[in-house]
């Protein structure tokens, strides 16, 4: 099983400002939980336990997070409000968690990279993106849904899903030939493509299986779009040495990086908690 997952989380989310600006946006909440605890429960119930995250500065409320606070827990102690705590207190009961930081903002590629001392590079391990917040109210996570076709292929494998053509631009794009239903080997990607110009319009979203040769051929990749070190880059030197799986998961995808998409995350979430109450 793929015990551990790496949460790279040293971006600034200028989108967000001025609220990011003393404030990580992982830390950002859709309702009472900041989206890095969605991304840590989605992981925990795939099977991982060793939470590992790639931070930056003014990140030390994630760390605060994922660790008991006495004082709190002290004044709500036989309150009604200590149910409100269960969930965070089972994550830090069963996992672990470890940090390093990215100093430089050198694309998704090098961040992963930086993980190499965390989640070792012996074996694979699942990537989450916090901000693509992802739900599948009638069945598995996507990570627990990845991680099952894993156990099958034995390769890295990349998450997708298909948007309209005019935002592909947006994305890592994929093209690929489809070997069972919603399984796709690759055999091309491109990062950010214009629209007219890309090989499909499945996307790679924020969820990612890695098997640990990944880390030395990020060492061999060069810098490509916007200067920065992508892991689309890697991920396609990847395919073209063995295999490389997208996988179009069952259930909802959020953006959470955009405000469109936070507000749509928040309003979907209310919403369902209401439906849950009746």
């Amino acid at each position: 099983m793929i015990k551990r997952c790496l949460f790279p989380a040293a971006g600034y989310g200028t989108r967000f400002l001025p609220a990011t600006k003393a404030m990580p946006k992982e830390m950002l909440p859709i309702l009472t939980k900041p989206l890095i605890q969605y991304g840590v429960e989605e992981a925990y119930e795939a099977g991982c336990t060793i939470m590992a995250t790639i931070t930056g500065r003014g990140k030390r409320a994630i760390t605060d997070h994922f660790d008991i606070s006495y004082e709190l827990e002290h004044q709500i102690q036989g309150s009604d409000k200590e149910e409100l705590l269960v969930g965070i207190r089972a994550l830090i009961k069963n996992c672990t968690f470890t940090y390093t930081p990215q100093n430089e903002m050198k694309g998704l590629g090098d961040a992963i990279h930086k993980g190499k001392a965390l989640v070792g590079d012996t074996a694979p391990f699942a990537v989450i993106l916090a901000d693509d917040l992802c739900v599948n109210p009638d069945g598995e996570g996507v990570m627990t849904q990845m991680v099952k076709l894993y156990e099958k292929y034995k390769c890295s494998i990349v998450a997708i899903m298909e948007v309209p053509h005019d935002q592909v631009h947006k994305y890592g794009v994929i093209s690929g030939r489809e070997i069972e239903k919603d399984i796709f080997l690759i055999d091309d990607m491109v990062e950010k493509p214009d629209n007219d110009k890309t090989p499909s319009n499945l996307v790679i979203i924020g969820r990612y299986i890695l098997t640990p040769d990944i880390f030395k051929i990020i060492e061999d990749t060069k810098p490509g779009k916007n200067g920065e070190i992508q892991i689309t880059d890697a991920l396609l030197t990847q395919s073209k040495k063995g295999m490389v799986l997208g996988y179009k998961f069952q259930g909802k995808r959020f953006d959470c990086g955009s405000l469109d998409g936070f507000v749509e995350a928040t309003n979907y979430f209310y919403n369902n908690l209401k439906e849950l109450k009746k």
